[in-house]
């Protein structure tokens, strides 16, 4: 099998550095930073960076997550809602339970993993559209976080949990250092690893991918579950972050964590692209939204500027395939 794969991922032009594409959106992401500067003179305060860092991370987790089930040419809506059932859980254990941190944060990164391991095995087992499946989970597990804060914000979380979200150590973030070790697993994860060509290999092609011998099903249950654990591992972060949960945690978080991989490179339709990229794209968009606040721009035009970024980078994404092909 190993043999096959191998062969496989050369006959079908697998890219699993995409140092090219990589390096496009490198350069973008220094043009953004230049200009960035010029027009905010406060872009490069170390205050500012502080503040674009701990987005990124918060940003930059669930990107790395949903990127993993785009190079399976998979899409998880039910992301930021999985972040936030994790989040509410976690605060209940350790408000109301007095439960020891380090479980409550166990419990929390278990709800995680079980509730993706459920979208994908729901996915697999009935073969259905992964963006079907997940709009409706949406739902569930909204109406899970609902039911358990019945609509009230959950406060009083204890101090050794909080300086996690809203601390620093040696002025940086402490979410900061967990993307950076987040980053590095799924990384070494998805290059190194015979799981990581398995994961390609499905994205291009599951048919071919189950000659060659591969669980196709098995390879896509344990990415939405590492999935869901990585968005439960941010929803606690932000509860930490905000000192309190509250039923519409990690909603926002949809867009960014689709934008950041697309932008990053990596195709929607499976198999192309790089966690480096889905890393650079939530970079870019947390750039790109401090500078509207910086300028004063109304907030929720951060939403209209990511989501036209997003068609864009797809549309871009298509024609240079289309002309490749060509």
């Amino acid at each position: 099998m190993s043999d096959g794969l191998v062969n496989m991922t050369q006959r079908r032009g697998f890219n699993l550095k995409g140092g090219g594409q990589i390096v496009g959106v490198l350069i973008a992401f220094v043009v953004i930073c230049v200009v960035a500067s010029l027009v905010a003179p406060q872009f490069l305060t170390s205050y500012n960076m502080t503040i674009i860092s701990r987005d990124l991370a918060f940003i930059g987790i669930v990107a790395i997550a949903q990127g993993m089930l785009l190079l399976l040419g998979d899409i998880d809506v039910s992301i930021g809602a999985i972040a936030g059932l994790c989040g509410i859980v976690c605060t209940k254990l350790l408000v109301d339970a007095q439960l020891d941190p380090a479980l409550a944060i166990s419990a929390g990164l278990a709800v995680g993993a079980i509730a993706g391991a459920v979208n994908g095995t729901i996915i697999t087992m009935f073969n259905l559209n992964s963006l079907v499946v997940t709009i409706g989970m949406l739902s569930v597990y909204s109406g899970l976080n609902l039911w358990i804060t019945k609509g009230r914000t959950i406060v009083g979380l204890p101090k050794e949990v909080t300086v996690l979200g809203g601390g620093t150590l040696m002025g940086v973030p402490p979410p900061v250092y967990i993307m950076a070790g987040v980053f590095l697993v799924i990384l070494f994860l998805t290059t190194k690893t015979v799981y990581g060509r398995r994961l390609y290999a499905v994205g291009n092609s599951r048919e071919a991918a189950k000659i060659i011998g591969i669980h196709e099903q098995r390879v896509r249950i344990t990415a939405y579950a590492v999935a869901g654990a990585l968005a439960g591992l941010a929803g606690m972060l932000l509860c930490f972050r905000l000192v309190s949960a509250q039923a519409s945690m990690g909603q926002s978080w949809l867009l960014p964590s689709i934008a950041a991989p697309v932008i990053g490179g990596i195709a929607t339709t499976g198999g192309i692209g790089t966690i480096w990229g889905a890393l650079l794209g939530a970079a870019i968009i947390a750039v790109i939204g401090n500078v509207i606040v910086l300028g004063g721009v109304d907030v929720y035009l951060q939403q209209v500027v990511t989501g036209a970024i997003v068609v864009i980078a797809v549309a871009l994404d298509a024609i240079t395939r289309k002309m490749g092909r060509g």
